[in-house]
């Protein structure tokens, strides 16, 4: 007979699973709730001291760590000398392993639970049963998660066996999960005890395979490591609408960064994950409206992000250009019918009732990659260097600016005004460059708007070239050691320039 040993802290299916093993001659072991579970549905089930010969011991801390359930695991039944030890110590082999982990996760995502409550939940025996049904995969089936007993089940109940393809698969997936787990535990005691970690291991789930990469000829996958998170991709819905490309995560993505920044009514337009118009409003009418104005031509095929409902009257408008997806906090009913009425147009909401959460921003470089602080602060301090002090208009539109310029790419310069972008410089070699592309795109809006710059002015050619647009306020982080040649250009030309003091590099 064949023996399976069940031990789930997620009951969930497992007295179907349960029942189909001993349909197909299984003999089933089992430990503590598990065990309750099997005997109070009428299975016949033993437990697990019962093969052991030695109770559960600590409060459960201790019943599967023994030879009589590792050797019945780990056993090679075509190795002789394995079959003569495991008769001469009347161990059993066991051929089918059922268990779950105890829900680490869920504990410590409880702000309420204590270090004790989140240490008691760190599972021992769980992890080295399913390590050692996963090596001897040879022979042993190992199941780790309900979403595989069906597959189980049915290969049992049609051939009387699983199929080394599958066990193989199983035991790599016992693997990447109790690496994972192990690595959700690392960094939790790390986090307790302030400690820089010397080694990172990222626990993500896949979301999606991708069609395709940045290109067609690059494979791609979505990985998920945080599916709580707000103004987050990972997790969002999709209302509508093909299913998202590589490029359409990167591009939404770098919108909802910049629709985080604002808690007045905001539409964000972007295009290869720079923003190519931002606009606000007392409504979601008037930031679509000036978002939309802030550049007409490159908002096709756009993304947009907007931190209100979608009504029916800015669908209707949405609805008139093509545009690639649209992300919000929701959708009317009107406007859900008006947009669905184009079969492509992505729809998505996610959670945007929360402040944005810090996190970790990784990059991969050859051979290993960067680790930073994800850039989510911005100052709302600043120190006026010019004679002229900015108007309380030109403030705010500095302050917008501000916030845009943050998450264009470096060298980036904005340039701002009746609270909507006008031009947008971005990725250029020189400041100046950006200055001139961003002026060159405002065209005559760029008469008494403003200008944002991420970093400091190396030079005053910067400052000459806003002059000749008629710009009218300057803000930048300030530091160069010629800020005193830019200042003094400011004041030639009459224009008002503060300094923040943070600097907000892009790459």
């Amino acid at each position: 007979m064949k023996r399976a040993l069940l031990s789930v802290s997620d009951k969930t299916g497992l007295v179907e699973f349960a029942t189909k093993l001993v349909a197909t001659g299984y003999q089933l072991i089992s430990t503590g709730g598990t065990y309750a579970t099997l005997e109070a549905a009428g299975l016949p089930v033993q437990t697990i001291d019962s093969v052991t010969g030695f109770p559960e011991i600590l409060d459960g801390r201790v019943k599967t760590l023994h030879p009589k359930v590792h050797g019945g695991l780990l056993a090679v039944l075509t190795n002789e000398h394995h079959q003569a030890q495991i008769m001469e110590h009347e161990i059993l082999p066991i051929d089918l392993v059922c268990v779950n982990l105890y829900p680490f996760a869920q504990t410590i995502a409880n702000p309420e639970a204590t270090y004790a409550e989140c240490v008691e939940k760190i599972d021992i025996g769980g992890p080295s049963m399913l390590r050692s049904a996963a090596k001897n995969h040879e022979r042993v089936t190992v199941v780790c998660d309900p979403s595989d007993y069906s597959q189980v089940a049915t290969a049992l109940l049609e051939t009387g066996e699983v199929d080394f393809a599958t066990r193989q698969r199983l035991a790599a997936k016992v693997y990447a999960q109790t690496a994972a787990y192990d690595a959700m535990i690392a960094t939790y005691l790390q986090e307790q005890a302030q400690l820089e970690p010397e080694v990172i291991t990222i626990q993500a789930k896949q979301k999606q395979t991708l069609r395709y990469g940045e290109n067609p000829h690059q494979q791609a996958r979505f990985y998920q490591t945080d599916a709580t998170a707000p103004y987050s991709l990972a997790s969002a819905k999709q209302l509508h609408g093909k299913e998202l490309s590589y490029n359409n995560i990167q591009d939404t993505n770098a919108a909802l960064e910049i629709v985080s920044e604002f808690q007045e009514p905001v539409v964000v337009a972007v295009k290869h994950m720079n923003p190519c118009g931002v606009g606000v409003g007392t409504t979601i009418d008037e930031a679509w409206a000036r978002a939309y104005a802030a550049d007409p031509i490159s908002i096709f095929g756009g993304i947009i992000a907007t931190n209100q409902e979608v009504n029916a009257a800015v669908a209707t408008a949405m609805q008139k250009i093509f545009l690639e997806v649209i992300i919000a906090p929701s959708f009317s009913d009107e406007a859900l019918a008006i947009l669905t009425q184009k079969a492509n147009l992505r729809l998505l909401t996610t959670d945007m009732s929360r402040p944005r959460q810090k996190s970790q921003q990784i990059t991969q470089v050859i051979g290993g990659f960067l680790v930073q602080d994800a850039n989510t602060t911005l100052t709302d301090t600043y120190e006026v260097v010019t004679k002229r002090q900015p108007t309380a208009t030109e403030l705010a539109q500095l302050q917008f600016a501000w916030k845009v310029v943050k998450h264009v790419k470096s060298n980036a310069i904005v340039l701002a005004n009746e609270a909507q972008t006008v031009g947008v410089g971005a990725g250029q070699m020189n400041r100046v460059g950006a200055a001139k592309i961003a002026i060159e795109q405002a065209s005559e809006k760029a008469q008494g708007s403003v200008l944002a710059s991420d970093a400091f002015f190396p030079m005053p050619d910067t400052v000459e070239a806003a002059a000749a647009a008629g710009i009218t306020a300057i803000i930048q982080p300030g530091g160069s050691i010629k800020d005193a040649d830019s200042i003094a250009a400011a004041d030639a030309h009459g224009i008002a320039m503060i300094f923040t003091g943070e600097r907000h590099f892009k790459h």
